[in-house]
């Protein structure tokens, strides 16, 4: 089985090589855009935060601007800040060139303003793919590999068969020396006691349980008891009647393997085999922290049928319904509702879902690459003040 990656200086492996242009807080994002724009390639990062954070919500935005330039899937980075900002844009790229990749950052205030910004901007994104840009891919190992999985517009047909399949994928790429993360703290409320089962120990099972009391906790803060209901329409509509039946379909993709380490949102994924990361049930913030943390591609099931994607990491959409593989063929990469008809085993739909994500490794565009659905938020938890 060859996979072929982008090995990076710091000896981590990439599976895309993305050149990323970051605006560090929303006031800069006209001017970021604008230097993306101009550039063949560049990826933008829509971030509407980067200023009046508390605490918590700070250290998130933070972590986030640095992983996702960390992230192997990156090539080089430029940060765009205003200058005024509660977020430290030269601290971020500081941060960001300890994964030994190019790093440059522009302060609007400082170049002058937004026009001498841009053009400055599009001169060094210029030169910088012009050195980097036509890297080859070497030889890689799955061992190099993390994996993203995720579940989002779920319905009864997600914890029958797609998420089964997907947690098929996920044991099999541990066993070949991987790493799997997987999110949504909400979905895991009803089933986290099977989950902490399944720790590697003590610590770990208290941190998880810690996690979903802390998740209760915030939402009845927030006037939501969701233990007991499903506040989720498309859900409903979907034929999942309560969050603990969710989640106990959601489980399912996460495989049967041990949990090594359970992690806050946007922290670097280390280590090999099993993790989960806090991040609330909302598709994008949750892909946001799990790539932030490090994961090169995303496995993601849908039932109702989603399209959102990442802006740097492959999203490879499952889904088991075939209503809406149908209707939604365009955002759907593998059909797996031949589990349901009885003309595949969840193995035999697991193999062909690791084929494909071997070839999608290897550079086969995902729907999501390919309709440029570069989707990106951040978890986030405070008032602004």
């Amino acid at each position: 089985m060859k996979i072929l990656g982008y090995k990076r200086k710091n000896d981590k492996v990439g599976f895309r090589n993305h050149f990323l242009v970051v605006p560090t807080v929303i006031c800069a994002t006209s001017t970021a855009q604008e230097i993306a724009n101009h550039i063949d390639g560049a990826v933008f990062l829509d971030n509407q935060h980067g200023c009046n954070h508390m605490k918590q919500d700070h250290e998130k935005v933070f972590d986030v601007l640095v992983g996702m330039a960390s992230n192997p899937n990156v090539a080089g980075v430029l940060y765009v800040g205003l200058g005024c900002e509660t977020i430290p844009t030269r601290q971020i790229a500081e941060q960001a060139k300890k994964a030994n990749k190019p790093v440059e950052c522009l302060i609007i205030q400082e170049e002058g303003g937004t026009l001498q910004t841009a053009q400055k901007g599009i001169h060094l994104m210029n030169k910088m793919m012009r050195e980097l840009g036509n890297v080859e891919r070497t030889q890689a190992d799955l061992s190099d590999v993390v994996v993203a999985i995720e579940c989002g517009g779920s319905d009864t047909t997600s914890g029958i068969a797609s998420n089964p399949v997907v947690g098929y994928v996920a044991d099999k790429v541990i066993d070949l020396g991987g790493t799997v993360v997987f999110s949504e703290t909400t979905e895991i409320i009803g089933a986290e006691h099977l989950l902490a089962k399944r720790a590697v120990n003590e610590r770990v099972a208290e941190k998880l349980l810690k996690l979903v009391d802390r998740c209760e906790k915030s939402a009845l803060a927030g006037g939501e008891d969701i233990r007991g209901v499903n506040p989720t329409p498309g859900n409903i509509q979907g034929g999942l009647t309560t969050l603990e039946e969710k989640s106990l379909g959601a489980i399912y993709k996460a495989g049967t393997k041990t949990i090594q380490d359970v992690l806050e949102y946007a922290k670097p994924i280390t280590g090999k085999g099993l993790f989960f990361m806090d991040s609330p049930g909302h598709d994008v913030e949750s892909v946001t922290g799990m790539v932030s943390g490090g994961a090169q591609i995303v496995i993601f099931t849908t039932g109702r049928g989603t399209p959102t994607g990442c802006p740097i990491a492959p999203v490879i959409k499952v889904c088991a319904n075939s209503k809406t593989s149908q209707k939604m063929q365009d955002n759907i990469d593998i059909d797996v509702s031949t589990v349901i008809e009885g003309k595949e085993t969840i193995k035999e739909a697991g193999e062909r879902l690791f084929r494909e994500l071997i070839e999608v490794l290897n550079g086969k565009k995902t729907r999501t690459e390919i309709l440029k659905h570069h989707e990106f938020a951040i978890y986030l938890t405070q008032p602004t003040l």
